[in-house]
């Protein structure tokens, strides 16, 4: 909004305008009115939980030693993120563009998803909550609503090759209100294009064409191509958002890993909209994805802010309105500057949470069909195993992984997760050079 206002302004020559030209500007003036809003604004909504009861109740003593200080803690605290990350977007974001739009669409969608599945867990006393198959439902169609618009959209494209030449004084290609440097020549080795290609981490020539696999199928090739990125989509978006909320278990701990993890994909974001960036690095040029370094700081700023009241002792809980939205958020995001194969290694937390999930219950149905009661490690989620005591094991159960001995407190696991996590984010950035 804000955008459109001041471009007015600068064609009448009123003076500073030309700043919000500048991606750098509005993108840091999002981390810093979201961290604001969300802070300001989760004072107010602890307050007015707490006044209408609407808190957690209980909390099972068997997984979470520390759940003294949780009883009467109010949840559904995404809704703090999600209109921390929404209002600076609206205000600064080119609403016109298309990655801008799909990121909005995907925040609210899961949001709802989230919020209806909180609200039926907490103030409809119902334990389960929204039954799984809805929840599957509604992953499931953001995921597909994004598949189709990356297919239809003529916005949606790529230029895989970009040089410039410093000698010109002219510019040939992009948004002249945008460009800001007026002494080189950008030129397209390729025009931009709809396009299937991802990048394949630690590799020289790293694009790969989903369209090579179907080459069987001869000129129905491509058709089939977006089919599988449909599909594709739809489960990174589900897995993605799945995995945050399995995350979403210690005070912080969700919040902190996906600010990170929103540092990287900022990064990502930037380099892949950035002419010279895209073409030192060798990289797909995305013209428009400058729009989701705006939106990505404005998440981390939102969960900066939130983690103001949700770090040990937390003051609020993020519920799945918040931990459904930002695994979403994350996984549109990747999809979109076509680095969706960066993702385990980007949140090798979340997938090794999920993968402790999985591998549990697998461990735990082949040990019963045996007729023995065992478990892969002490408890799942990962990071519940770390701050499982000893003296709370089942002594018929036989553990394959029983350590560490002693429990951690849970405000050390969750910043040695963080650690973790910074490292991982710094891998994946790194991957632009190592090929």
């Amino acid at each position: 909004m804000l955008y459109y206002i001041f471009r007015l302004f600068g064609e009448y020559g009123i003076s500073g305008s030309h700043m919000w030209s500048y991606v750098s500007f509005r993108a840091l003036l999002a981390l810093i009115l979201s961290l604001v809003i969300s802070a300001w604004f989760g004072e107010k909504f602890i307050k007015f939980m707490k006044r209408r009861n609407y808190t957690e109740m209980q909390r099972s003593a068997d997984i979470d030693p520390f759940n003294t200080n949780k009883v009467g803690v109010p949840s559904m605290g995404g809704i703090i993120i999600i209109v921390s990350i929404l209002v600076p977007v609206l205000l600064l974001g080119r609403l016109r563009n298309i990655y801008l739009i799909i990121m909005v669409v995907t925040t609210l969608w899961l949001g709802l998803l989230g919020f209806l599945d909180d609200y039926i867990k907490n103030y409809r006393h119902n334990k389960d909550g929204l039954p799984g198959r809805f929840k599957i439902v509604g992953q499931v169609s953001i995921g597909l609503i994004v598949g189709l618009i990356l297919w239809i959209s003529p916005d949606a494209t790529i230029n895989e090759n970009v040089t410039i030449d410093r000698f010109s004084k002219t510019i040939t290609v992009g948004d002249p209100y945008d460009q800001t440097n007026d002494s080189e020549t950008v030129v397209h080795k390729t025009k931009s294009e709809k396009s299937l290609k991802t990048t394949i981490p630690f590799m020289k020539n790293n694009n790969l064409n989903y369209a090579d696999f179907f080459t069987f199928l001869g000129p129905y090739k491509t058709a089939a191509a977006w089919i599988f990125f449909v599909v594709l989509t739809i489960f990174i978006v589900t897995a993605v958002s799945n995995g945050a909320n399995l995350n979403d278990g210690m005070d912080g701990m969700c919040a902190g890993n996906s600010a990170i993890i929103g540092m990287g994909l900022g990064v990502l974001s930037y380099v892949s909209s950035h002419l010279e960036f895209a073409s030192y690095l060798n990289i797909m040029y995305i013209p428009g994805s400058q729009e989701l370094v705006i939106f990505c700081c404005a998440f981390v700023g939102a969960l900066i802010g939130f983690l103001w009241y949700n770090s040990y002792p937390a003051q609020v809980f993020m519920g799945d309105t918040g931990s459904l939205t930002i695994g979403g958020i994350i996984g549109v995001c990747a999809l979109i500057i076509h680095k969706e194969l960066l993702l385990p290694i980007l949140c090798g937390i979340f997938f090794v949470e999920s993968l402790s999930v999985m591998l549990q219950v697998w461990y735990a149905k082949s040990g019963t069909r045996k007729g023995l009661k065992r478990r892969m490690i002490k408890r799942a989620p990962l990071h519940d195993t770390f701050r499982t005591k000893a003296s709370d094991l089942d002594p018929n159960t036989k553990y394959l992984f029983p350590g560490p001995k002693g429990a951690w407190h849970e405000a050390k696991v969750t910043l040695r997760f963080w650690i973790v996590t910074l490292i991982l984010v710094a891998m994946t950035i790194i991957t632009l050079k190592i090929r």
